[in-house]
């Protein structure tokens, strides 16, 4: 008679494949629900934040402000999102954290809940930084506070996907300047960009000098965009530079550039108007983490802060109605 131990190799595997069929059965090796909503979104992808080192290279390297803030000021940074989630939100917070910390004169609260979007609620801030939010569906009550927030003489401050808002609100789409129709220029890649005014004030931090950078580039959808008749374009691809021509050859985009002149592309990147009594600035740049570490960068964001806030005064009229000097970007 074979001993009890002699059983053990037919025993165990057989334990094995019970206990995986009970797994399977319970549910054990589904895989996590993708989060659907809002609040577990947040929970899901925002958990973490910057590091206490990239915390403090984002303080270290948070460029002063180009001008002395004349009034004390309030900013709301709402940062919610019912679409794609951009992760460096929790780097651009705390760009803007370490930025009340610093200017004794301005204060700086966080929200991700539309009740922070109303008339009454406004009444307490000077400007709103819509920072990397997605798909947002304010109601009717929100809409009037934030149109009836800038025309009364506030500012407005948009961050990368702040253009990827407002389908269902065409107003809304037209205050922010364009609506996002997808990224031929990817967050891996390194793009030339040209400044549109070498003079403009926002556009003080390039030293008149286009440059190259890594950053998501939109595009925008064609009957959204609110063009040159009506924004002040700042920086913008440079499409006769080669570093831009790569993306257009992908299958994905040819709908959009199929024999078109590369020249005639047009994609602008950083702009500003007016809008009733008050002030909006907008930037493509921050989808990636590194862009609130980069001085360059987050003094363009600050000099937009400043000239929604009045601080910097700088001319809004639109491209088409001014002469400027252009510089292209560097070819290495």
């Amino acid at each position: 008679m074979k001993s009890p131990s002699s059983f053990l190799p037919v025993i165990l595997p057989c334990a094995i494949v019970a206990c995986l069929s009970l797994s399977v059965v319970t549910g054990q090796n589904t895989p996590a629900k993708k989060p659907t909503t809002w609040e577990d979104k947040k929970a899901a992808l925002l958990k973490k934040g910057p590091t206490d080192l990239q915390r403090a290279e984002i303080a270290e390297k948070l460029p002063p402000f180009t001008a002395k803030a004349t009034t004390p000021y309030r900013i709301l940074v709402f940062y919610r999102c019912e679409g794609f989630v951009h992760l460096s939100i929790t780097f651009a917070n705390e760009a803007f954290r370490a930025l009340g910390e610093r200017e004794k004169n301005v204060s700086v609260d966080f929200s991700d809940d539309y009740a922070s979007l109303t008339k009454e609620s406004l009444t307490k801030y000077d400007a709103i930084v819509f920072n990397n939010t997605t798909a947002l569906k304010p109601n009717e009550e929100n809409r009037a506070a934030i149109l009836g927030f800038i025309r009364s003489g506030k500012g407005i401050l948009g961050i990368h996907a702040a253009a990827d808002n407002f389908k269902e609100w065409p107003e809304g789409v037209a205050l922010m300047g364009g609506n996002f129709d997808g990224h031929p220029w990817t967050a891996n890649g390194t793009w030339a960009f040209k400044l549109e005014d070498v003079q403009h004030p926002l556009n003080r931090t390039f030293k008149e000098k286009g440059f190259l950078h890594n950053d998501e580039i939109y595009q925008y959808k064609q009957d959204s965009f609110a063009g040159r008749d009506k924004l002040r374009i700042l920086v913008s691809l440079d499409m006769d530079h080669p570093l831009n021509h790569e993306p257009l050859k992908n299958e994905r985009w040819q709908k959009y550039y199929a024999g078109v002149d590369h020249k005639k592309i047009d994609v602008p990147v950083s702009w500003c108007r007016k809008e009733g009594d008050g002030k909006l600035f907008y930037t493509n740049f921050g989808h990636r983490n590194e862009t609130f570490s980069n001085p360059q960068v987050m003094r363009q964001i600050l000099d937009g802060l400043q000239f929604v806030m009045g601080d910097i005064e700088a001319d809004s009229a639109p491209s088409s109605e001014v002469k400027v000097e252009m510089a292209t970007a560097p070819q290495t």
